[in-house]
């Protein structure tokens, strides 16, 4: 059976949705715990809420540490991928090696999974990353310093919060002020 709960985290109320070969998806917090519920229903509709898991219990753990600024691994956490394309998985487990406070180019990360010139396809796959955090896709930017998209609540504002909470350095966070970083669109 499919599970999900929420957890508390120092940037408000997240949750995971998990099955029996991993994780399925982490949600990072909505306007409230009320919507991030409802997110997480409608993402994932065969799970019902109950209590996790101690595999799950550890990923909790890990994401609740990452965002107070600890250093968490995330790259062991089980994931199921069994509906997430192929392209998609690639261009994840690429961006799960990318350490914490670092970051690529989308055009960098598609270098990485030997499809050279597909930096937009990338920025599509991290667009529907299911597993925030875990996929951190927020460590992937566009060229040029510049901020790129950030698909969550709070777009690219949370992209940037997360890099700092990382320690990234201020020279490896790209630049807020872009038109993709006002409006939060990803690229």
């Amino acid at each position: 059976m499919n599970g999900f709960a929420l957890f508390d985290t120092p940037i408000g109320r997240c949750g995971i949705a998990w099955a029996e070969r991993g994780i399925l998806g982490v949600q990072l917090p909505e306007a409230g715990e009320r919507e991030t519920r409802a997110r997480l229903r409608r993402r994932f509709p065969d799970a019902r809420e109950m209590p996790a898991s101690p595999a799950v219990r550890r990923a909790i753990e890990s994401i609740a540490g990452l965002l107070r600024g600890d250093a968490s691994d995330l790259s062991g956490v089980a994931l199921d991928m069994e509906r997430v394309p192929p392209f998609h998985r690639r261009v994840y487990a690429a961006a799960r090696k990318i350490p914490p406070a670092a970051t690529l180019t989308y055009g960098e990360l598609a270098a990485r999974i030997g499809a050279p010139g597909a930096a937009r396809a990338v920025g599509q796959a991290l667009g529907r990353n299911p597993f925030a955090l875990i996929v951190p896709c927020h460590r992937v930017v566009a060229a040029g310093g510049k901020a790129g998209g950030f698909s969550a609540s709070g777009g690219v504002t949370t992209k940037l919060r997360l890099l700092a909470l990382e320690g990234a350095p201020k020279s490896a966070r790209p630049a807020r002020d872009t038109p993709a970083a006002r409006t939060g669109r990803r690229r």
